[in-house]
């Protein structure tokens, strides 16, 4: 998702395509919708990026992949009922005890 800036010419559009990335550009003089992108990118910031030291962009994009299958595969929401952005199907107490399993970090 972007906004109209001017910054993004033809070069990243044709880049952002060859990646395979779906481009989102907000409405005409709507800088609200700016708020969504600042939260991800505020959200990766504060629970991710702050607390490693990157060493490249091949261990960037490995680092943003684990937050992401985390962020959505196991992270609980509370906008979602308590529940992970891809669903799970509840496990009942008697399927066993709770085991730990470290994912992040």
């Amino acid at each position: 998702m972007r906004d109209r800036d001017k910054i993004y010419g033809e070069d990243f559009r044709v880049r952002v395509k060859g990646l395979g990335i779906e481009e989102v550009i907000t409405a005409f003089q709507s800088p609200w919708q700016n708020a969504f992108v600042e939260r991800l990118i505020g959200s990766i910031r504060c629970e991710c990026m702050d607390h490693i030291i990157v060493l490249g962009e091949k261990h960037f994009r490995r680092i943003l992949r684990s937050y992401f299958e985390n962020y959505h595969g196991t992270r609980t929401h509370l906008s979602l009922g308590k529940d992970a952005p891809d669903e799970r199907t509840i496990q009942p107490p008697e399927m066993g005890a709770v085991v730990e399993i470290a994912e992040v970090g």
